[in-house]
């Protein structure tokens, strides 16, 4: 498989010196030890769907047009491009025009009727900076103007009609970057960086603001939120996560955001679904997942939170799983 060149920055991507205050914030964050909530019973109900077609897992996903689409991933004995299309409504699964590329780790968005993936590895793990739109109505996909920094294991948010793209992991390790596309100009730019690089972190956009949950670095699950405005180009600390993990799904109703699944650090995959409220900063425990699994794709619709692929084990582990969260 061909590397993709990671292209020219519009402007580079540099991380200035933090505050003296904000610095001893991160670090304090870094070493606590965030309680787990207990379980809340009766705090919105799970219900199974359809199969996927094939198992998979670190895949990504988005909604566009009332469907949900699953995108690349690993699969036994490789890495696959290949895009499936859900349909919650009659409960089927149809499936697309492949990626150009075989991906993984890659990040997912919708905006002005299109579908973007971003980023990834490729079955070398390195770091992509590939960018494909799709056209569902024409079923087809384009190559777009790369990523100034190639990552796989990042994260992707939608604000006013423009992709965030958050931390992952770079050529030299983990990365604070973060730089926003703008799909009518065909353009990235650098935006402020975050305060804590990390990996398989997850993104959700509330009332315009981004909220980057999480993720791992240097094999250590971290608890951290942040939250970027994109008014003031500014990233502020919001509670840490209550269990610190990576490699989960994050997706938002409304203002509530509700962070699912998650690897490392335990010997089984994590079953915690933890709600964040973006009103009151505040984290409630919500219904566990009934099939654990880290890699997954969790995608909001319609008020309910699917959680798709996925493995159900740590590590290489596979699975065509689609159970949806029905919030109270």
């Amino acid at each position: 498989m061909a590397r993709i060149s990671p292209g020219q920055a519009l402007r580079p991507v540099s991380t200035p010196p933090a505050p003296a205050l904000a610095f001893l914030t991160v670090l304090a964050l870094l070493s606590t030890q965030a309680v787990p909530l207990r379980a809340a019973p009766g705090a919105g109900r799970w219900e199974s769907r359809a199969r996927m077609p094939s198992e998979r897992t670190e895949v990504a996903g988005a909604a566009l047009g009332g469907r949900i689409y699953v995108i690349g991933g690993l699969v036994p004995g490789g890495v696959t491009g290949a895009v499936e299309e859900y349909d919650p409504a009659a409960n089927t699964w149809h499936p697309r025009t492949s990626l150009p590329i075989a991906v993984h780790h890659a990040a997912a968005a919708a905006v002005g009727g299109r579908l973007y993936v971003i980023g990834g590895f490729d079955a070398r793990w390195t770091p992509l900076a590939a960018v494909f739109e799709y056209d569902p109505a024409q079923d087809r996909w384009r190559q777009r103007a790369p990523l100034p920094t190639p990552r796989g294991a990042l994260a992707a948010a939608v604000v006013d009609g423009r992709i965030i793209a958050v931390g992952g992991v770079g050529p030299g390790g983990d990365v604070t970057a973060v730089e926003l596309y703008d799909p009518d100009q065909d353009r990235w730019r650098a935006l402020a960086p975050m305060a804590v690089a990390r990996d398989h972190l997850g993104a959700v956009a509330v009332d315009g603001r981004v909220y980057a949950f999480g993720g791992r670095r240097s094999g250590r699950n971290l608890p951290v939120t942040e939250v970027y405005d994109p008014a003031a180009d500014t990233w502020r600390m919001a509670a840490p996560m209550p269990t610190p993990r990576s490699g989960y799904g994050a997706a938002a109703v409304g203002p509530r955001v509700f962070v699912m699944g998650g690897e490392l650090g335990r010997p089984t995959t994590y079953p915690e679904n933890e709600e964040f409220d973006t009103r009151t900063g505040s984290w409630t425990p919500r219904a566990p997942m009934p099939t654990p699994r880290h890699g997954l794709a969790a995608v909001a619709l319609e008020g309910r939170v699917y959680a798709l692929s996925g493995g159900p084990r740590p590590g290489g582990s596979f699975s065509g799983a689609n159970e949806v969260y029905i919030p109270d």
